[in-house]
Parts: structure tokens; C-alpha cells; sequence
């Protein structure tokens, strides 16, 4: 018997999973001590873009069979721009997620020791979390399988946790209704609160899953008939994220009431949500982070293994050499800097760099090629899907110049 569910869960989940990391529950936590309900408008933008952007390159995947970076090598006739875009473009979302790895998985060791003892030895001085190593392992299970359906069934498993956990947390916590909704539909935002405008949208609007998801429609669907399908489980996935991300923000915001000075972390809202939910308090964040964190661990070497593959022309197997040996390293290198403790600083200033770059000048290859009626016919974009495209390319240069400058002035 057919589970009637199916339909609204596949590519998209990964999305979802994908921008639901760690990173995410911190910023969407501090967002809502800081400032309140007041910048949920922000993610209210940018759910509206990641559905805008992603059902293109849905559209691209099911009409040409091809993952964005191939269309992008084949697209690019120009030997100069087609090189500086291979290298931007590679920079930004291989060695971009290596640097975002160790995040996703230490978030997911953080859940895990809610739980677990952490595992952690001395070496020489040097203090080694072997937690880190069992998340490794995990995401490296996982992901060498190649079976697309056994990865979208286990993020589908771990978005729904997220769900249960952060929606519930919102529920309980009994938040102001009024002020949400003033909050979503009134924007607003100091000159302070910018950079954490920048920091929502620009962990909602990611840029490695435009390739993420342009290669994984191709395992899901296979005719043009398609599309319709595509498209509402391409909203239902992304809306699922972005109310979870909102969850988030209307939670730290409840709870923080009258003790910001007290809230610093996601980590925190644990023992705010203490008077609330008691001795499950600490429970209910550690499997939120666990989810996070493992989700975000199996989706960002993948997405970056797809990048590569379409960028240099490899394989398109999951089980192809090359695309594992780019996964590998991502993921690798995540348990490295997770089970160190080393920070990557440099590495992640890079990151933001080459991702305040690279946003707009995707966006707008993007929209480039949805154009194209020698590749995409008759399903090519309508006057309609290039003025939204063109609102948020209009954005995301604004997220990106405001990115970079904020990165140059800390440098």
C-alpha cells in the first residue's frame, strides 16, 4: 500500500535538512533574544526565495536531466567566464562546506551527550572528542551507501524530530500571537539589527543547495508530467524548514523575556525552557541539535560532491570514485575540526567571502539559464518567475555587499 505522505517528502526534505543546522538554531535563537519577534519577516523573505530559487532548479533537473553545475560548464561559452565561475563557484561550496562541517557536527555531539557520556581521551596534551568520530561514522554510513531513498527516509525521520521538538517548544512556551504576527508581516529592523537580517536570510538562502537539489529531482522524478508534483513538495519541504527555523526565533524570544543577558547560545535554551518543560527541557534541545546536526553533517558533503561532479563533468553516480572522494573530505575534515575543538577561523572568514560572493552571481546564472529556450523550451521561466528571480538577485547582492563588508571590517 502506497503511504499518501510519500508525495510531499523527497529532494526538498534534504533541503530542508540541509539549511536546518546548527548555525541555524544559533542565529534564529540569538535572533529572538535580541530582537524579539521583530525580524521574523526576515524568514518569512526568505522562505518565500529558497522556494522561488529551488523550484528552478527542480525545473532544471527533471526538464534536462542535468545537475546545476553541468548546466552552468555547458552554458557558459565564454572560456574566461566559464573558468572564473568554475573556480567561484567551486571555492564557495567544496571548501565552504569544509569549513562549515565541523559545526554541524559538533552540534550534533552537543545533542548527543544530552544523552550519551561524550566520549573525549588526551593525546599528548591534546583533548580528542571520539563522539565526533561516532557522528563521522553516522554521516560516512550513510552517505557510501548511494541509496538516494535510505538518505531522504532518514532526514525525512530527522526533519520530523526537529518539527515534534521546536514546534512544540513554540506551542508550550505560549508566545505572543499579536507580536508574531507583526513580526512577520511589518518589516522592521534597526541599523544594528542588520547584520542578523543578513545572517537569517543567509542561512535560509543557501547556495550549495541550488546544486543539491538540481541533481537530486533527477533520482525522484523523470518526466516533464512531473513538475506539478515537484513543485509542492518543493514548498511543502522548504515551508516545513522555514516554520521550523520560526519556531526557533518565537521560542528564544518567549523564553528570553526579561533575562536576555542570560541567553548566549542555542545550547541556553535549555535551562530557559526549564520552568516550561522541567527535567525534558534539556531533552527536547538534545534531540533538536542531534537532528540538526546530523542532517546538516550528511547534506553539506553531499551537496558539495554534487557541485563538483557537475562543475568538472564527473560520473553521476553516487557510488562513482571521484564523487565519494569529495564527500570524504568534507566530511573528514568536519570530524577533524569537531573532535580538536580547532576553530577554522580563516577558513570560515573565506567561506563567508566566497558565499557573499557567490549568492548573487549564482542567483544570476541561475535565472541566466532558466532562460535559455534552446535548453529548456517550452518550461523555460515566464515573465512572472523572472520578476521574483530578479526581486531576489536584487536581495541577495544586497546580503552579499552588506556580507562582505562586515567580514572586511573584523578583518
Amino acid at each position: 500500500m502506497n503511504n499518501p505522505l510519500k508525495k510531499y517528502f523527497g529532494p526538498s526534505t534534504l533541503v530542508a535538512a540541509a539549511f536546518i543546522g546548527p548555525g541555524t538554531v544559533t542565529v534564529c535563537t540569538l535572533a529572538g533574544v535580541r530582537s524579539g519577534y521583530m525580524l521574523l519577516w526576515a524568514l518569512l523573505f526568505s522562505i518565500a526565495a529558497t522556494v522561488i530559487l529551488q523550484e528552478m532548479t527542480g525545473r532544471l533537473g527533471i526538464i534536462t536531466r542535468k545537475g546545476f553545475g553541468e548546466a552552468i560548464r555547458e552554458q557558459l561559452t565564454n572560456p574566461i567566464i566559464k573558468l572564473t565561475g568554475i573556480i567561484l563557484v567551486f571555492s564557495a561550496i567544496v571548501i565552504g562546506n569544509i569549513a562549515y562541517e565541523g559545526g554541524n557536527i559538533s552540534g550534533a555531539v552537543l545533542g548527543w551527550e544530552e544523552f550519551f557520556v561524550g566520549l573525549d581521551v588526551t593525546i599528548n596534551g591534546l583533548t580528542v572528542r571520539l563522539t565526533s568520530l561516532v557522528i563521522g561514522i553516522i554521516a560516512f554510513w550513510l552517505l557510501f551507501s548511494g541509496n538516494f531513498k535510505r538518505i531522504v527516509n532518514v532526514m525525512t525521520v530527522l526533519v520530523g524530530l526537529m518539527s515534534i521538538v521546536f514546534v512544540t517548544t513554540a506551542v508550550v512556551i505560549q508566545p505572543d500571537i499579536v507580536a508574531i504576527l507583526k513580526g512577520l508581516f511589518i518589516p522592521q529592523a534597526s541599523p544594528d539589527e542588520f547584520l542578523t537580517v543578513i545572517a537569517l536570510i543567509g542561512t535560509t538562502v543557501v547556495p550549495y543547495n541550488l546544486f543539491l537539489h538540481a541533481s537530486t529531482v533527477q533520482e525522484r522524478y523523470s518526466h516533464f508530467s512531473q513538475l506539478s508534483d515537484m513543485r509542492v513538495e518543493n514548498a511543502v519541504g522548504i515551508i516545513l524548514g522555514g516554520i521550523i527555523s520560526m519556531c526557533v526565533v518565537i521560542t528564544s524570544a518567549a523564553a528570553a523575556d526579561g533575562s536576555l543577558a542570560e541567553v548566549q547560545s542555542a545550547a541556553d535554551m535549555a535551562r530557559q525552557l526549564e520552568p516550561l518543560l522541567g527535567s525534558w527541557a534539556k531533552t527536547f534541545m538534545g534531540v533538536g541539535l542531534f537532528a540538526a546536526g546530523i542532517t546538516s553533517a550528511v547534506t553539506a558533503p553531499l551537496a558539495a560532491a554534487y557541485a563538483a561532479k557537475g562543475l568538472l563533468g564527473w560520473n553521476d553516480s553516487l557510488k562513482d570514485t571521484k564523487f565519494r572522494v569529495v564527500w570524504m573530505l568534507v566530511l573528514l575534515a568536519g570530524v577533524f575540526f569537531s573532535a580538536t575543538s580547532f576553530d577554522p577561523v580563516q577558513l570560515i572568514e573565506f567561506a563567508q567571502v566566497a558565499n557573499g560572493i557567490t549568492l548573487p552571481v549564482i542567483a544570476v546564472f541561475l535565472l541566466y539559464i532558466m532562460n535559455k529556450p534552446m535548453l529548456m523550451g517550452t518550461n523555460r521561466n515566464t515573465t512572472r518567475q523572472n520578476v521574483l528571480g530578479i526581486v531576489v538577485i536584487i536581495v541577495t547582492l544586497l546580503v552579499g555587499f552588506r556580507s562582505l563588508n562586515s567580514v572586511f571590517n573584523f578583518l
